[in-house]
């Protein structure tokens, strides 16, 4: 693969569910999300998930990004983001964030939060880049590495 023509976004579906897991597994090792609560996310009403797939190959999932936002709220949560190494370095991670905000905005929604680990800079610079600050952080939050989360807003 060598451009972003060679990915496609999708909304993610209950039929995603394994892929999801196993590249979550992948992806965040320690600290994956178990499959009940992926299946719990993908069955909201109030979630938003997109998942990331090769363009040649619809149905390999390479990344996924997600939103929370409850009925009348003005507040949305980024629930998580992640791509394959493969996918990483294409502006994916970009384009999943403008997708959540628009999908966010569509919603009601002014302000949106995050948690990313102390130890990510390239997810910290992201997120700064769309107008996100610091504006707390979670001792110990991700587990069992028990590293800190700097929790972030942004107005969108």
């Amino acid at each position: 693969m060598t451009d972003a023509e060679s990915f496609a976004l999708r909304r993610a579906t209950i039929d995603d569910l394994d892929q999801v897991v196993a590249l979550e597994r992948v992806i965040f090792e320690n600290d994956a999300w178990p499959e009940s609560l992926w299946r719990s996310e993908l069955e909201s009403e109030h979630t938003f998930y997109l998942v990331v797939t090769r363009a040649d190959a619809p149905a390999e999932l390479l990344g996924y990004a997600g939103l929370l936002s409850l009925p009348g709220a003005t507040d949305g949560d980024v629930q998580t983001i992640g791509l394959a190494e493969a996918a990483r370095g294409y502006g994916l991670g970009r384009e999943l964030i403008r997708l959540l905000h628009l999908e966010a905005q569509r919603r009601g929604v002014r302000d949106m939060f995050l948690d990313v680990r102390v130890d990510n800079p390239v997810a910290q610079s992201l997120y700064r880049s769309f107008g996100y600050e610091q504006i707390g952080v979670r001792k110990g939050y991700y587990q069992p590495d028990n590293v800190d989360a700097l929790v972030m807003k942004a107005a969108i």
